[in-house]
């Protein structure tokens, strides 16, 4: 090990749709984190690896968190996030240019007792209509808690980030990289193939009808250089699923060419994607129902 090597984990955390998953990916420089612009599309805590010259910060996206006890699946996610913050280096919270909000104070309530250090994101400041608002907000924000650096930032252009990589890298110990450098996520190709599904599902859907949505991966497998996936989309209502389905299944064309799309880019290679839908009533309010699916890994 020399002198500057450097390494650690850094937690996002946030209230939903402040944009952890995107600022992650956008500093990883790669999609390991499914995004759209509905909260909680983020369900499970994921590590983005970013290794630089002599640094590896390895950033853990998390759910957004939300008041309530809800369904099982909702206090999974409050768990996955509130679980992130222990045994890491450094905690972002993020928060939105100009809009603090309650459910920010109640994310502020979690690090209050926290012996680490907290680096404050204000992201999204590309969409202030007015760039003066930006340092008296600032200004209200540091009265709130002893964060050890504030940082504006825009995930979506970019912005600030380098200055954002420096200030973290300078809260990591001296250690060698804990994580191989050139990889990108903790998360098993698998996991990222139903992801990439569940986000087009987000972009594509209604109102409700992605939050009654799990997708299962049945087969994963490369056969001729070519990567064939099944995968399967439950839901909880027959009426659900011929949503999903659309007239003459045009909906589910949709999801899943543009869903194959992003697995071609993702994992480098052509890809046969097959999509079925299925009803599992309750699952996201079934405990044994979410560890079927993978949901276990993050208690």
């Amino acid at each position: 090990m020399t002198a500057q090597e450097k390494s650690g984990l850094v937690t996002f955390i946030g209230r939903p749709n402040v944009g952890k998953s995107t600022l992650l990916n956008a500093l990883v420089g790669q999609k390991v984190s499914i995004t759209s612009r509905r909260p909680q599309t983020t369900r499970h805590r994921i590590m983005g690896v970013s290794t630089k010259e002599h640094v590896q910060i390895v950033y853990v996206d998390t759910p957004g968190l939300h008041p309530g006890k809800g369904r099982v699946i909702n206090r999974f996610m409050n768990r996955a996030a509130s679980g992130a913050l222990h045994g890491v280096d450094c905690i972002v919270m993020l928060v939105e240019a100009g809009g603090w909000q309650e459910a920010d104070e109640r994310v502020l309530e979690l690090l209050r007792n926290q012996a680490i250090p907290v680096v404050l994101t204000v992201n999204k400041i590309d969409l202030l209509k007015r760039r003066d608002d930006l340092l008296p907000f600032i200004e209200v924000l540091r009265q709130k808690f002893e964060f050890s650096e504030i940082v504006p930032v825009s995930a979506v252009k970019r912005t600030n980030l380098d200055e954002l990589e420096a200030v973290l890298s300078q809260q990591l110990p001296e250690q060698p990289p804990l994580f191989p450098k050139d990889q990108l996520t903790d998360r098993s190709e698998r996991f990222m193939a139903a992801e990439l599904v569940r986000e087009q599902i987000f972009r594509s859907l209604g109102q409700e009808i992605p939050y009654a949505v799990a997708v299962e991966i049945e087969k994963f497998k490369t056969e001729k250089k070519i990567l064939h996936i099944d995968a399967l989309v439950w839901v909880e209502k027959n009426g659900q699923k011929a949503i999903v389905i659309g007239k003459g299944g045009e909906r589910m064309k949709q999801i899943g060419s543009a869903a194959r799309q992003e697995m071609e880019s993702f994992f480098g290679k052509k890809v046969n994607l097959g999509l079925w839908v299925k009803v599992r009533e309750g699952w996201s309010d079934n405990e044994r129902s979410l560890r079927s699916f993978g949901y276990a890994g993050d208690d």
